[in-house]
């Protein structure tokens, strides 16, 4: 367990560590790291694992509906959980939205990358890509769900779908493939992509560290440990249930459970801010989740990595 903590899950929270004390000490502008990400180091890395990775469509269309079965898991267990914790209408939206969206990108990815590098990150990009859809399309809605929005703002809150460079980035590549082209044989273009894509796992991770030291989060009780419990230790359980029904390799079965176990996605708590759901409880889980990450994701790859 000591050697995957250090040589996977340590380097993810030193990254973090540097983020945090980077904004303690600077003040960091987060608005500018969230589009440098964005617009730049995940689009550029999503379109150079996609080129490069021989999974067949096939595959990529089943890591779709997987991780669309486990954001339906993880909605259904988060509602019965504010059934039975009576919870206020703004609070069941934000478990919800907490347990049902994680953190694929500025957490995933890096931790995929150093878990699993040949085959994580390619699988990664699809799980990312659903994630980004569903975030700002059934999440949209669901956060709005009881603020009497009408048709035409409805409409308009599926417009951040339409905004996400990584969507494009995959479309571009997926065309690449198709037509058998070759941006390989483009330096001029591919050398830019390939440095930006190698950039993206300590970028994302300083990002992230910097997002926590802007987090204010309040006491750790009520129905907290309820979303921290069923993102980190619900969402793996899921995934595992469901490589049984799909016909994935032992090798992607690990990929896609330890995908399932990380914290909740940052976007949840923007979200819950934008659309007057509890934004102080989506804050508060995305920082406990990802610091009680730091434990439960080294027992699941260590776990997957003797299995």
């Amino acid at each position: 367990m000591w050697i995957l903590f250090r040589d996977v899950c340590l380097p993810i929270f030193i990254l973090i560590g540097l983020g945090w004390l980077l904004d303690r000490r600077f003040k960091v502008d987060l608005d500018t790291l969230v589009k440098l990400n964005l617009y730049l180091f995940v689009p550029a890395f999503i379109f150079v694992h996609v080129v490069n990775s021989e999974l067949p469509g096939s595959e990529a269309v089943q890591f779709v509906g997987f991780t669309l079965l486990v954001i339906a898991s993880m909605f259904l267990l988060s509602s019965l959980v504010a059934i039975a914790t009576r919870a206020a209408p703004s609070t069941r939206k934000s478990l919800q939205l907490s347990t049902m969206f994680y953190n694929s990108g500025n957490y995933g990815i890096p931790l995929m990358t150093l878990a699993f590098p040949e085959k994580g990150p390619p699988i990664q990009v699809f799980i990312l890509m659903t994630m980004n859809i569903t975030t700002f399309s059934i999440g949209l809605s669901l956060a709005s769900s009881q603020n009497n929005t009408s048709p035409s703002a409805a409409w308009k809150n599926l417009l951040p779908v339409l905004r996400q460079p990584s969507i494009y980035a995959i479309a571009a590549a997926l065309l690449a493939r198709h037509f058998h082209l070759q941006p390989q044989n483009l330096p001029v273009l591919w050398e830019p992509l390939n440095y930006l894509a190698a950039a993206l796992v300590g970028f994302a991770l300083i990002t992230l560290g910097v997002q926590l030291s802007k987090t204010k989060p309040p006491r750790l009780r009520g129905p907290f440990p309820w979303a921290v419990g069923i993102r980190l230790l619900g969402g793996p359980l899921v995934a595992l249930a469901l490589t049984q029904v799909f016909p994935f390799d032992p090798l992607t079965n690990h990929i896609l459970i330890l995908g399932a176990s990380v914290p909740t996605a940052v976007n949840t708590a923007l979200i819950a801010h934008e659309f007057k759901a509890d934004s102080a409880f989506a804050a508060a889980a995305v920082f406990y989740s990802t610091v009680f990450s730091l434990a439960t994701v080294t027992i699941i790859l260590t776990l997957l990595k003797v299995a």
